[in-house]
């Protein structure tokens, strides 16, 4: 596994700041009678996954829900990492601290906030944490505290024009863009914490043929939007947003896998990175920062124990540089035991492949039902 071992350096020199080396988080979603965990797995040097280690959140989960929303995040909070954790069974989010995994509280919403239908998605900056809650569809900020806690500030109201929730969420300064899985998406303006509507809520390009926006990111210079679309086919769709609102998408197809319902750029923006939620693979296009325009790159094989050991690809987590490769982590959903799918990325000029490494996949907790990973370092 020696293609590894250039990218987990690297993230390891960047975790060492903190004290903290590399690690992967997952919300093993856990529902009722059982409280719910997130599970920590060190990153070693050639990349393979080290033994785990479980936290009890305090909640309980759902075991599912839907694919976009990041169930758990990892985020700075001085020089401590917090890791964020939905428990939407419980309504609650566990902040735990990373560096000594002890959660520093469970913080709830408005009595009316609700996940239970289908969970209750993550984001945040220095300032703020904000939660989608599936099933009141709405939108809760929280002030990031010391120690990894939160207080609420207040939630807000968000529909689809055709009466879906929210689901995929992203933030980028001031900017936060949303999808609500009926095709239509919408942003906000988080500049006083508490989002405020920018006016621009719009049906995607793509809902025209049935591919619906549910994961989004943001380029880091915050000019692109970049959506996945839920579809029989892997399609993206792409906005510019360096107004400061949505404008309409541009749609790329990138070939015959199965729903496309999570994105995540590499760190130098060149290739963008595909969850084939529903046939078990992972994508990988060529991404034009300049001209936002999308390009078929590769698509891995359909992971091992597709159908057999678990049913969906959850949302990807990266250990990679620069456009020299590295590793993909792919959380894989199973109704009665998940796992870590591992995959090394290898670019060649305008062609690419996805291998999935010989130790993969790695068992997760027993009873896990992980949809939700996160990696420490984040991938810059």
């Amino acid at each position: 596994m020696k293609f590894f071992i250039a990218a987990v350096f690297c993230a390891a020199a960047w975790g060492a700041d903190s004290g903290l080396g590399s690690f992967i988080a997952t919300n093993d979603d856990l529902a009722v009678p059982f409280i719910s965990t997130v599970t920590f797995y060190p990153v070693n040097a050639d990349g393979t996954l080290g033994a785990k280690s479980s936290v009890a959140t305090g909640g309980n989960g759902i075991s599912g829900g839907y694919f976009a929303a990041a169930r758990v995040i990892v985020a700075a909070n001085g020089s401590d990492a917090c890791v964020y954790a939905s428990d939407a069974g419980s309504g609650d989010i566990s902040g735990i601290d990373a560096a000594t995994q002890t959660v520093a509280g469970n913080f709830f919403g408005s009595g009316t906030d609700s996940g239970t239908g289908n969970g209750i998605g993550l984001a945040a900056n220095a300032q703020y944490l904000y939660a989608t809650y599936s099933t009141s569809s709405t939108i809760g900020t929280f002030q990031v505290l010391a120690g990894c806690t939160l207080s609420f500030v207040g939630d807000l109201f968000a529909a689809g024009l055709n009466g879906g929730t929210v689901d995929g969420m992203a933030i980028h300064g001031s900017l936060m863009v949303v999808t609500y899985g009926d095709g239509s998406i919408e942003s906000f303006n988080i500049a006083g914490g508490v989002p405020v509507s920018n006016g621009d809520q719009q049906y995607s390009t793509g809902s025209n043929d049935d591919h619906l926006p549910n994961g989004v990111t943001i380029t880091r210079g915050g000019r692109y939007a970049i959506f996945g679309d839920a579809s029989t086919r892997s399609t993206v769709e792409v906005s510019d947003i360096s107004s400061g609102k949505l404008t309409p998408t541009a749609a790329y197809d990138l070939g015959a896998t199965w729903n496309s319902g999570n994105v995540r750029l590499s760190p130098d923006e060149k290739v963008l990175f595909v969850s084939n939620d529903s046939s078990g693979q992972v994508t990988a296009a060529f991404f034009d920062d300049t001209t936002g325009e999308v390009q078929p790159g590769c698509t891995s094989s359909t992971l091992k124990g597709f159908y057999s050991k678990f049913t969906y690809a959850g949302n990807i987590g990266l250990q990679l540089t620069t456009l020299g490769g590295g590793v993909i982590y792919v959380p894989e959903f199973g109704s009665s035991r998940s796992y870590v799918g591992m995959l090394a990325f290898t670019p060649s000029g305008t062609t690419c492949t996805i291998a999935e490494a010989a130790g993969s996949p790695v068992a997760a907790a027993t009873g896990s039902t992980v949809l939700s990973i996160a990696v420490y370092p984040a991938a810059q």
